[in-house]
């Protein structure tokens, strides 16, 4: 298979959407709705909100299986982008948050857009790392293992755990600079 290929499950899963099956739908919000809801939840800290855009995200899934180009990423990048901008969206929908002048809240409201993106970046970064590095980031810092203990649940050496650690750091620190101008960030699609 070619590097840049999807993964087989995405591939099939678009297909079965395009199609029609009601069964993928409910496969695709088992696997990736807590997902869409804690970012949305994250973004807009309103739990109605987010149940809100757990619906719309699933929806649009539903209705526009072919937005999604397994070329340019995995479902599950495909699924947080939308999810990204539906939750920006009614978030800027708003206007203004409570308390404070406008201006206070406009800055109030960008901020909360900023920290939002930088959290759909890191998840984008943690989704589309390479399976070693994602899995000693999660033993290390989900489980809480130390390098050693990291380097013996995997089966390598502490060198290797250390570098694979190091590695997977290194991406994750890219989370909250800006993408180059005129190139896109994580994740693509027309917006919902």
């Amino acid at each position: 298979m070619p590097k840049n290929a999807p993964p087989r499950w995405d591939r099939k899963m678009q297909q079965r959407l395009a199609r029609g099956e009601a069964a993928a739908l409910g496969e695709l919000y088992d696997r990736f709705a807590s997902l869409v809801h804690s970012q949305a939840h994250r973004i807009l800290d309103d739990e109605t909100a987010a149940d809100l855009v757990t619906r719309e995200v699933f929806g649009h899934v539903w209705e526009n299986p072919d937005a999604y180009d397994p070329k340019q990423g995995s479902m599950r990048a495909w699924v947080a982008r939308l999810t990204h901008r539906q939750s920006v969206r009614r978030l800027r929908e708003e206007g203004s948050l409570p308390g404070g002048t406008d201006e206070e809240a406009g800055a109030d409201l960008e901020e909360r857009v900023r920290r939002a993106t930088a959290a759909a970046r890191a998840d984008y970064i943690v989704a589309s790392m390479p399976a070693p590095l994602r899995a000693a980031l999660e033993l290390a810092y989900m489980q809480r293992r130390c390098y050693r203990q990291t380097a013996a649940d995997l089966g390598v050496t502490e060198d290797e755990a250390r570098r694979r650690l190091r590695l997977g750091l290194q991406l994750l620190s890219t989370a909250h600079t800006r993408p180059l101008e005129g190139s896109s960030p994580p994740g693509y699609g027309r917006p919902l």
